[in-house]
């Protein structure tokens, strides 16, 4: 390996390990959640606003993706985990995703959080714009998004972060 492709190598390897620490901190800018609307699979209509008081998991996910189908157990014990005291999770389906699929996928699997299918693509969009599932943003009490993961998030660091954020007046 010649000096510059080491160079770069350690770069990269101080930057991931710099955004894997940004999910056990969080992010010190916190940015107002958009206020979208939203229908869950059972019908009911909502809106993010409606969530502010609790700590809000947004994950976005699709039934083809295989990090999103694998890290959907852990979201649902993390939903069990702290339900009882003022978390919510959002599984927004991408648009792309049949809806016949999310709908067979969050009955199967006996999803106890609101499933959401995004046709029409304008909650991502909100999202600043989410391409790539899985992505999660956190949001706080007050509304304002914390956090935001593309991937798989390591789900310890995650616990913790939920508790101090479930901690906050």
């Amino acid at each position: 390996m010649s000096l510059s492709r080491r160079h770069l190598a350690i770069a990269a390897s101080l930057i991931a390990a710099a955004a894997g620490a940004a999910l056990v901190r969080g992010d010190a800018r916190r940015t107002p959640a958009p206020q979208v609307d939203f229908t869950l699979l059972d019908g009911q209509k909502s809106n993010i606003g409606q969530l502010e008081g609790q700590v809000v998991l947004v994950n976005f996910w699709a039934t083809s993706c295989t990090s999103c189908v694998g890290e959907m157990p852990e979201i649902v014990a993390t939903f069990e985990k702290y339900r009882g005291r003022g978390y919510q999770t959002l599984a927004v389906a991408m648009r792309h995703d049949p809806p016949a699929l999310v709908a067979d996928f969050a009955e199967t699997r006996k999803l106890p959080f609101g499933v959401v299918i995004d046709n029409t693509g304008e909650i991502a969009r909100r999202f600043d714009g989410v391409q790539l599932t899985p992505t999660s943003f956190l949001i706080d009490k007050r509304g304002q998004i914390v956090k935001r993961h593309l991937g798989v998030p390591d789900f310890a660091a995650l616990h913790r972060f939920v508790e101090r954020l479930l901690a906050e007046t």
